[in-house]
């Protein structure tokens, strides 16, 4: 390391530099104006031959009209292109309850305990899979990895058109979890090189706002697919299985031509002049750099180290947001899965239960944007996540303790329609996790992990209701009500918790005088967000 510039202070700008993106700055707040933190973090960025280094400018400045115009072409190029990735996903996921609506348990002779444990199969494979397709990832490329994922993905969606019983439902189930396993944390990534944290989560937003438009239009697609039983000699769920995989196997393609692995890596022999001017490309780096220094801390082909990988599993500063990602979940994952069913076990026919499940996604984009962007407005994420759980706490109290709910079905499906709709939270958690894990080192291990809580999550919704409880599975809801409550407490405990931490450290960092945080700097052993002059968001 080069020895520091002579100087007598560390300035707040030195703080935010280490805290991970924990403070929004512009480029009117710029940490590398500072000499010492400039030359710390350049060297670390040739260190470690960040791809991006070039475009790195400690004194470079742009106007607001042109972060403004190049946040357009950021959206149509990397959004865009993150969201019509994410429809592939969707798709393939989401056709299992569409396909069961036609009654695919009765012609693989499969009972609903079956049907769960498929499910189940499908959870353990996908939570398995994770960190190491994140480490593969890492050390590939993400703009290699996730592309191969999903053409492999999409030819084994086309095969379950060749089951029969539940043994090859089951071996297609694991399949599809190992696949899928390691997409969203690595997109995650991606879209974080070219996007400040504050950014992230709204982006991030825009994924779930692409699934349930997804579901809208797979649902109506599959009002019509599954109206072709009979056509050469095939059920309709056949059918659906072959034009849905079809369908994201021409997705894999296109990306896979389309991705870039970076800002500075645009280029192709179809496109000679990239996504961006050199200026936009300085913009781009210099802005998530100030925002982020340590996401230039590693290259984007460079793997993740043993150490990194233990230092990622034991940062016990992030497991308040794992243990929100496993319980969250679980109510709208099990609706999710059974909606169809249901909406069956009630009465309606099998195209109307598909069609039912279209006003739910609409309720969904409104109020998973609004929760999204709030959480941004006010810079609040715990209570911002409470307001979730006060909204999904009635509803799911009214589908566990609710007498009529079988005489009266509409009014079932507008209580199970209110809860599928509720202000989805996982765009602010990824994003939060992003953002807590300071370091580039271990973003991608901590990413893959939170997704891999939020699976074991599903994973335990998948096994809450059960062929004894049919048809409206009132034990599985008192069980949902339940959980739902406990998150209450998981919120304001985290909270507390963050808080607690942060207010040690800044305590301890304000009894250090000026040469020695300088030299806790440069020579601490504490990683992560372990580290003295860290704040974790909250």
């Amino acid at each position: 390391m080069e020895s520091a510039p002579d100087k007598t202070k560390i300035n707040k700008d030195l703080v935010v530099a280490q805290t991970g993106g924990s403070e929004s700055l512009t480029n009117t707040t710029n940490p590398f104006l500072d000499p010492f933190v400039a030359s710390y973090w350049s060297k670390v960025y040739q260190d470690c031959q960040y791809e991006c280094r070039e475009r790195f400018d400690p004194k470079f400045s742009w106007t607001a009209e042109e972060e403004r115009r190049l946040g357009w072409k950021l959206d149509l190029k990397v959004t865009a292109l993150a969201c019509f990735m994410f429809v592939a996903l969707q798709v393939d996921r989401g056709n299992l309850a569409q396909a069961v609506a036609d009654n695919l348990l009765d012609d693989l002779g499969m009972t609903t305990d079956i049907y769960n444990n498929g499910n189940t199969i499908f959870f353990i494979t996908f939570i398995v899979s994770e960190v190491p397709s994140s480490l593969v990832s890492k050390k590939l490329g993400v703009d290699r990895w996730v592309p191969f994922l999903m053409a492999t993905w999409s030819i084994v969606a086309i095969l379950q058109c060749k089951m029969t019983n539940k043994h090859s439902f089951y071996a297609t189930r694991a399949l599809l979890g190992l696949l899928e396993g390691g997409f969203t944390p690595e997109l995650v990534l991606w879209m974080s090189y070219f996007f400040t944290s504050s950014e992230l989560s709204m982006k991030l937003s825009y994924f779930w706002t692409a699934l349930s438009l997804t579901q809208v239009g797979t649902a109506l697609l599959a009002y019509g697919i599954l109206r072709m039983r009979g056509i050469l000699g095939m059920t309709g769920w056949q059918w659906l299985f072959i034009i849905e995989g079809c369908f994201t196997l021409v997705i894999a393609i296109i990306s896979g031509l389309v991705m870039a692995p970076s800002v500075v890596q645009t280029k192709r022999f179809w496109n000679k002049k990239g996504w961006f001017t050199e200026r936009e490309e300085m913009i781009i780096v210099n802005k998530v750099l100030r925002d982020d220094p340590s996401k230039g801390d590693m290259n984007n082909r460079q793997g993740v180290t043993l150490s990194n990988l233990i230092t990622a599993l034991l940062d016990y500063n992030l497991y308040p947001i794992y243990i929100i990602g496993i319980m969250a979940f679980i109510p709208l994952n099990l609706l999710t899965s059974y909606m169809t069913l249901v909406l069956k076990n009630l009465g309606f026919t099998t195209f109307n239960a598909v069609l039912l499940t279209v006003p739910y996604s609409f309720i969904h984009i409104i109020l998973l944007i609004a929760i999204t962007w709030l959480s941004e407005k006010v810079n609040e994420r715990s209570l911002c996540c409470l307001l979730f759980a006060l909204y999904e706490v009635p509803l799911v109290g009214v589908l566990a303790f609710w007498k009529d709910s079988m005489i009266n079905k509409w009014g079932t499906w507008t209580i199970c329609t209110l809860i599928l709709g509720l202000p989805y939270i996982h765009a602010i958690c990824l994003s939060w996790v992003s953002r807590n894990s300071r370091s580039l080192k271990t973003r991608s291990v901590s990413t893959s992990l939170y997704y891999m809580c939020a699976q074991v999550g599903s994973l335990i919704s998948s096994n809450i209701y059960h062929q004894s409880d049919a048809p409206l599975y009132r034990k599985g809801n008192v069980v949902l009500f339940w959980l739902s409550v406990a998150m209450i407490p998981i919120l304001l405990l985290t909270k507390v918790y963050y808080l607690y931490v942060n207010g040690l450290r800044e305590r301890k960092w304000q009894l250090m005088d000026p040469i020695e945080r300088e030299n806790y700097i440069l020579n601490t052993r504490d990683v992560g967000s372990k580290r003295l002059d860290f704040r974790l968001a909250h």
